[in-house]
């Protein structure tokens, strides 16, 4: 039986990849979720009007590959302080939040926000959001696997954020970083 997870961390094309690479992974879809628009475009979206955020919204099994897991990964590829944005993203569609899908979801998301935020990893404090999912709408086409797509363009534009050195800084680079 499969479950879903969807969390926003800034550009959706830098967040398909270190969650695309798991057994019990069935697929990852770049999309837009939170906002107030029906089946929003992407033009739409990234004018910040819409409500909506990036998002990635992750099919799995959580007997092979479990949700706390998923949480790890997740915390691996933010900045979970910053909520105008991720690295060079800026703006609300940017946001970094969980959307989750049941009550145990939610129960796990909080307990590993404290976590993070209790363990004097950052000098700031933990402000991603833990919010009800709703409804999802994949993103088009060119969206989808960008980084299989294009990997040049892909690891380009990673490097040009500053994720990547971030990243590599706060979490002595790990596995799910990249």
């Amino acid at each position: 039986m499969t479950e879903k997870a969807t969390f926003a961390g800034g550009c959706f094309w830098c967040m398909v990849k270190p969650f695309d690479q798991f057994d019990g992974i069935e697929r990852v879809v770049s999309g837009y979720t939170g906002g107030h628009v029906e089946n929003p475009s992407y033009e739409q979206v990234k004018t910040g009007t819409t409500g909506h955020l990036e998002a990635v919204e992750i099919t799995f099994e959580p007997d092979v590959f479990p949700y706390e897991q998923l949480l790890e990964i997740f915390w691996q590829q933010i900045d979970p302080t910053d909520n105008d944005g991720q690295f060079q993203d800026r703006g609300s569609q940017y946001r970094p939040a969980i959307f989750v899908h049941t009550e145990k979801q939610r129960e796990l998301a909080e307990q590993s926000k404290r976590g993070l935020d209790a363990s004097g990893r950052f000098k700031k404090p933990v402000v991603t959001e833990i919010l009800d999912a709703g409804p999802f709408y994949a993103a088009e086409d060119y969206h989808q696997d960008f980084y299989k797509k294009n990997p040049e363009h892909y690891k380009e534009d990673r490097a040009i954020s500053g994720r990547d050195e971030f990243l590599s800084k706060t979490w002595k680079k790990t596995e799910a970083s990249s």
